[in-house]
């Protein structure tokens, strides 16, 4: 397999396969920063640098 068809393949994995997994990524992010309970989370990590322990 010489260079060329090495970057034909990475790029047709890339187009396809690896779309849907920044995709799917992308939709579990929002997921879990939007779930029940999670701004309680977010608020205390957010305290944590002004915190004088």
């Amino acid at each position: 397999m010489d260079e060329t068809e090495l970057y034909t393949a990475m790029r047709h994995f890339a187009d396809s396969w690896g779309l849907l997994a920044m995709a799917l990524f992308f939709v579990g992010a929002v997921i879990f920063a939007l779930r029940p309970g999670g701004k309680k989370h977010a608020d205390e990590a957010a305290s944590i640098p002004l915190r004088e322990d």
